[in-house]
């Protein structure tokens, strides 16, 4: 692969002006503060009022008349909190509840007035696919069925390779449910079937994978995470194959309250809806058979904020551009990345897009942790690169970096948290982290992370030997640390000798 496909110059950067959404729901208010329009949405504040907007919707046509005032009051105060902030925008979106009920347009009338704030009233399609947006933020050119489960509503989407095909927008939010059944699973499921079976198209989304969105769902994915044992309390790409993800969701379907509050991830606010929650999980799963269940906490914010971004920015990809961003505040070199690039190219010439993306994210994630104390580098630059909130990177691809970054800062190879990332990456991937982190640490040892050096220096693997060319008679490329890097990455590669040769 051609090593500068990743690669773009760093440029130092002012303060950015921060952006704000508020996203008046069903069921909660929230407001979410991004820092900046750049690639990859990052929060600098988040805070969220449970409103219940939608509660009694169905029975009475308008919306709960406590929720009403609830929600004035945190309007009100998000409103002046982002202007407070100095926003560059600020949009707020209104959803499934104040769209159906009688008196939904009143409200939004009345908290214009009240705050001078205009108020975007979505249509349905439209939340829909601003919701499939959040997540198509991380995955760029993704395909599957993207299901986000709100108070009010259940909006489905299909997606081609980042294009839309079929929607629906169903009354089968949370709220709605635990009206129209109460804790009856057979009036729930009556109620589900009566909605969802119409769906046929659905049945086309058959071995795509689903991508589960909204805060009832990632309740269940604590669970699983629970459940299971799985190392890694990150819910974003959380995967499960379909039978293991049915056969978890359809037994919490059947739990009682008292059961589920054993689970103390779990808010208990999302308690009483979590049975239903995965009752629809699990029927859903059972008319598209999805080849595995992705749960997302990128949604209808994300997506209206990937929908304003510069067609520039939403072409980079997400996971380089956060390590690219992290780099700039935190490593010493930035543009030292794009020479580890060039330099260690010819050691991955049979390399996939996919591995080029990691390997350059390695490259710019590489001194970003030198400033840790260093009995703990190694073990902190693991643990940060495995838990860090970087958007469109799955948990394989997550092991598989903070592995990287842990050889590359001599980590010892039997501590358990590094063994327990090791069992999430096949034996070759794992071969390929040690490779890499030692590949990095030559890197840095050989220039001190300055740049200009690597340039001047020419790795080659062949015959049994990896050498390394330096310029003749230049004292910065002696010294035993270089010699012993170089033997050591050698040895892993598998090749019998390492030689410094001059030119």
């Amino acid at each position: 692969m051609n090593a500068s496909s990743f690669q773009k110059k760093g440029t130092a950067t002012s303060r950015r002006q921060p952006v704000a959404i508020i996203d008046i729901g069903s069921n909660s208010i929230r407001l979410c503060v991004y820092d900046g329009l750049i690639r990859t949405p990052t929060p600098m504040f988040n805070e969220k009022v449970l409103c219940a907007l939608g509660q009694g919707l169905d029975a009475r046509g308008k919306l709960n008349p406590e929720g009403v005032t609830m929600a004035r009051l945190a309007i009100g105060r998000f409103v002046s909190l982002a202007r407070a902030m100095g926003v560059g925008r600020l949009d707020v979106l209104a959803t499934a509840a104040v769209r159906d009920a009688k008196d939904g347009r009143d409200f939004v009338a009345s908290i214009e007035r009240e705050t001078g704030a205009k108020i975007t009233l979505l249509p349905g399609e439209e939340e829909a696919k601003l919701a499939a947006l959040g997540v198509m933020c991380g995955k760029p050119g993704m395909t599957g069925l993207v299901a986000d489960l709100g108070g009010g509503s259940l909006d489905l989407v299909e997606v081609d390779h980042g294009g839309f095909g079929s929607f629906a927008s169903l009354p089968l939010g949370v709220l709605r449910m635990a009206e129209k059944a109460g804790e009856d699973r057979a009036k729930a499921l009556d109620y589900i079937e009566k909605h969802l079976n119409a769906n046929e198209w659905l049945h086309g989304m058959q071995g795509k994978p689903l991508y589960a969105v909204g805060g009832a769902w990632r309740a269940l994915a604590r669970i699983c995470i629970a459940q299971t044992g799985y190392p890694l309390q990150v819910l974003d790409n959380f995967t499960i194959p379909r039978r293991e993800a049915f056969e978890l969701i359809e037994l919490i379907s059947r739990q009682s309250r008292r059961s589920l509050e054993k689970f103390a991830a779990v808010p208990k606010k999302r308690l009483a809806s979590l049975p239903q929650a995965a009752l629809l999980l699990s029927h859903l799963m059972l008319l598209a058979k999805p080849e595995r269940l992705i749960f997302s906490v990128y949604g209808l914010r994300e997506g209206q904020f990937y929908k304003h971004l510069p067609e520039g920015l939403k072409a980079e990809d997400p996971l380089v551009a956060a390590c690219r961003d992290l780099a700039r505040r935190l490593g010493r070199f930035t543009e030292h990345a794009d020479e580890i690039m060039v330099w260690s190219a010819p050691l991955f010439l049979q390399e996939e897009l996919d591995d080029e993306r990691l390997r350059m994210a390695a490259a710019l994630l590489s001194d970003a942790f030198w400033n840790e104390h260093p009995d703990y580098r190694a073990e902190q630059a693991f643990l940060r690169t495995f838990r860090m909130p970087f958007m469109g990177l799955e948990h394989r691809e997550r092991a598989y970096l903070a592995l990287v970054m842990y050889a590359r800062h001599a980590g010892l190879p039997d501590a358990p948290f590094a063994l327990q990332a090791r069992a999430m990456v096949s034996e070759d991937e794992a071969k390929r982290a040690d490779m890499l982190g030692l590949v990095l640490r030559l890197a840095h040892v050989l220039t001190g992370g300055t740049p200009g050096i690597l340039p001047r220096v020419r790795l080659t693997a062949a015959l049994g030997e990896l050498s390394m060319s330096v310029p003749d008679g230049d004292p910065l490329y002696a010294g035993e640390a270089v010699e012993k890097a170089l033997d050591r990455l050698a040895r892993t590669l598998g090749l019998k000798n390492a030689s410094l040769r001059f030119y």
